[in-house]
């Protein structure tokens, strides 16, 4: 049976995608690091996220404000706010520890919510059984750095867009269970959960508070008050947020016009769209887009200095 190489795969369009596309900025970049005997090796803080593979041996994790944290063969870390932090040897001289280290660059002028809820360290810890794409990712990117072949440098590129997404569902999966308010369990709601996917799905219509109840069906009052107490504040102040976020990720990205960037989310004249958005931004969206539609992507990281170009 033959394969359509038109073949289309209908997928609705999901926050967690829709995050991660509002925050990456620029490429990721990693390289592998082999350490033995008594080594140390310090990250400074820096404007994006930071991530820690060990692909052999194992080490220790320090920062500021934590005990240190043993890391072992299979662990992965991921430092989503470019905290400040160091690795060291765990102290078995005979011993080489193989790491991949990276990170990606976040654009944090306006920041998702779910964002500033990660912790400043993230350490999912290889155990049989549970994140089993994350540890798929893992073992992949492993073999590409042991054996590099034709196709290397993609298959890393691919890997590492992978990696991040599975990062974050494992500690969106880990806290879901834990009964704590916030964006982990509102994405598990099926409530709060088929709200927010219809919101992104399409930010330009005209939601009200009762229709997005009964996209969950739940009363007004009720479906508000579920929301609220999850996300931390009420259901049109987020889709107000969202909309003026995709709009300012159209007008660095792409010469659209203002009018239609305007109705892409859900405003009827460039004027209130204009008006809106320089209240969130704090700039009118032709200047924010003269202001960040040309800025230049960083290139390399240098893990003592932080990003640069």
């Amino acid at each position: 049976m033959g394969v359509d190489a038109n073949l289309e795969v209908d997928v609705d369009v999901d926050v967690l995608s829709d995050v991660i596309s509002s925050l990456r900025s620029g490429r990721p970049f990693a390289n592998r690091e082999d350490r033995a005997g008594t080594w140390r090796i310090p990250f400074a803080p820096f404007a994006g996220a930071g991530f820690h593979i060990v692909l052999n041996g194992s080490c220790r994790l320090l920062t500021d404000d934590a005990p240190p944290r043993a890391l072992d063969t299979g662990d992965v870390v991921l430092t989503p706010h470019g905290t400040q932090h160091t690795l060291e040897g765990a102290g078995h001289t005979d011993e080489v520890t193989s790491l991949l280290c990276g990170a990606y660059r976040l654009d944090r002028t306006r920041s998702h919510p779910l964002l500033t809820t990660l912790p400043e360290v993230i350490h999912l810890r290889a155990q049989f059984g549970r994140h089993p794409a994350l540890r798929s990712a893992v073992s992949l990117l492993g073999d590409e750095l042991r054996t590099p072949r034709q196709g290397t440098v993609s298959a890393l590129s691919t890997l590492l867009d992978l990696l991040l997404v599975y990062m974050l569902r494992a500690w969106l999966d880990d806290e879901s269970g834990s009964g704590t308010p916030g964006w982990s369990a509102a994405l598990a709601d099926p409530v709060v959960g088929a709200a927010l996917n219809a919101m992104h799905k399409d930010p330009a219509r005209a939601w009200t508070v009762e229709d997005l109840g009964k996209e969950a069906a739940m009363s007004r009052a009720a479906f508000a008050r579920r929301f609220t107490g999850l996300v931390g504040q009420p259901p049109l102040a987020y889709l107000t947020w969202w909309r003026l976020s995709v709009a300012a990720r159209l007008l660095k990205n792409g010469d659209t016009p203002l009018d239609s960037v305007a109705r892409s989310v859900g405003y009827g004249s460039r004027y209130a769209f204009a008006n809106a958005f320089k209240r969130a931004h704090g700039i009118a969206p032709g200047r924010y887009r003269l202001r960040h539609g040309g800025d230049r992507q960083p290139t390399r990281w240098d893990p003592e200095s932080g990003m640069t170009g």
